[in-house]
């Protein structure tokens, strides 16, 4: 194999020829083979990088500090990986020790050796174009790295958003579906009272609504930017005019209402807006886990379970049992919601551990972030197209067992009493005898009145008493 000879501080290395990383990015792969995943699986955090890139030289090259033509060639280099080419060159491991330094280097020496193949140059001439000298200039790791991560994050945050809205219709259309389908409301996995099949799946499509917001908030706190603080966030080797320039230029670049921290220093060491966002997540892991507990309990049978619902079968569910189908659906994002929770240990975890006026643990703050990020969006968009579009009512199982629950007994108490209907609710159970039948028997309540209360939107919705009786 083809060669070339690359020099850092440590001395010479010998470089594959044809590859556009160098000797910076050839140590971190020896250094760091770790996760067995490299940045370049991220394409957004690589598009991130080439945009922070792009703001960089255009601010340098407005204030006097890069060469036109260079920056011509960096610019058009950008271009390229933003558009998705040269994935394959981004080798460094996700998890590295160094802050992201690694990460960075990485993208410098892709991004100088396409400019210099641009120029008509030859890969690792360096005169040319300069990895730290000209694509890096007024710039550091520190400054870099965070402000890319929050510019992917709010990418992949937009492709949660989309699927939670893919999600929460689809909750909303069933809803609609199920508005007439009375059943029986659970407490503490007991019998409790009337509710619809509708109300039950709304609540669903309300509580991912809610995580909307949330999480919109949350990706408003990512995009403040401390691109311009280099080392430390004092923006040494830095125009005075620099940052508020960059920042300008990564809007427009990205369309993203990024903006510069209101104090760089405190935004260099501070990754609390990442904690805000984990959190944010592990919210959602939470309810929809909730969510696919419920379905799973509610599809649970389909002969001694309950019953209530039919989830679409998706594959044979045993090796030994004939006909078995499980929720197979439902237990994959189950599984994505445990992980997204983890993760949130680790993010915490990091941001903790920052010292003085860095956070050396981004890496893997990012590399979770990434992970709760896309994996909640591909679960939602699962859950969305192989589960609940499909999902089903058992109808008359749902009906017969409200009409003959002791659960009907709340709903006759304004009517009937107190005592009375605990009465009742007793010997329903004891007997397997219907409250309403006994209601009847007993004189309670006459017929006319009985079904008047006994309707759907009696049983399911506030409504105005009338003629209240309290039997004792």
């Amino acid at each position: 194999m083809a060669v070339r000879i690359e020099h850092d501080l440590l001395g010479e290395r010998e470089v594959p020829a044809q590859a556009y990383w160098g000797i910076h990015t050839l140590r971190a792969r020896e250094n760091f083979p770790i996760s067995g995943l490299t940045i370049g699986n991220y394409p957004a955090l690589i598009k991130a990088l080439a945009q922070v890139k792009q703001a960089a030289a255009r601010a340098n090259t407005d204030l006097g500090q890069l060469e036109a033509d260079k920056s011509k060639v960096i610019l058009q280099a950008c271009d390229e990986l933003i558009a998705g080419k040269l994935l394959d060159q981004f080798v460094v491991d996700v998890v590295q020790g160094g802050a992201g330094t690694s990460t960075n280097m990485n993208a410098n020496e892709v991004i100088a050796n396409r400019a210099i193949e641009l120029l008509g140059g030859t890969k690792g001439h360096y005169q040319v174009v300069h990895p730290i000298e000209d694509v890096n200039a007024s710039q550091s790791t520190n400054d870099v790295y965070p402000t890319a991560l929050r510019v992917a994050s709010s990418y992949a945050i937009q492709d949660l958003l989309k699927a939670m809205a893919h999600l929460r219709s689809a909750f909303e259309a069933k809803s609609f579906e199920f508005r007439d389908v009375l059943k029986l409301g659970r407490t503490q996995l007991q019998d409790a009272v009337p509710m619809t099949l509708g109300q039950e799946f709304r609540t669903y499509a309300v509580m991912l609504g809610e995580d909307e917001a949330r999480l919109s908030e949350a990706m408003a706190l990512i995009q403040e930017v401390n691109l311009g603080a280099t080392a430390i966030g004092t923006g040494i080797n830095t125009d005075p005019e620099y940052a508020a320039s960059a920042c300008r230029y990564l809007a427009q670049i990205t369309g993203l209402p990024v903006k510069p921290a209101a104090d760089m220093v405190e935004a260099t060491q501070d990754t609390g807006a990442f904690v805000q966002l984990s959190g944010v997540l592990k919210r959602i892991a939470c309810k929809l886990s909730k969510t696919c507990n419920d379905l799973r309990l509610l599809s649970s049978g389909p002969q001694a379970g309950l019953g209530e619902i039919n989830l679409p079968a998706r594959a044979a569910g045993s090796s030994i049992m004939p006909g078995k189908v499980n929720p197979i659906i439902p237990e994959v994002v189950n599984q994505i919601a445990f992980e997204v929770i983890g993760n949130d240990v680790t993010v915490t975890m990091a941001s903790e551990a920052g010292q003085l006026q860095l956070n050396a643990f981004e890496p893997i703050i990012a590399w979770s972030l990434f992970k709760s990020i896309q994996h909640l969006a591909a679960g939602c968009r699962t859950l969305t197209d192989h589960c609940v579009v499909g999902i089903t009512a058992n109808r008359e199982l749902l009906e017969r067992r409200v009409r003959s629950s002791a659960g009907l007994a709340t709903a006759l108490n304004p009517y009937i009493g107190y005592e009375n209907a605990t009465r009742i609710a007793r010997e329903a159970i004891a007997t397997g005898r219907g409250v309403a039948e006994l209601v009847l028997e007993q004189g309670l309540l006459d017929e006319a009145k009985l079904t008047e209360v006994l309707q759907v939107e009696v049983l399911t919705r506030p409504h105005r008493l009338t003629t209240v009786r309290r039997a004792s």
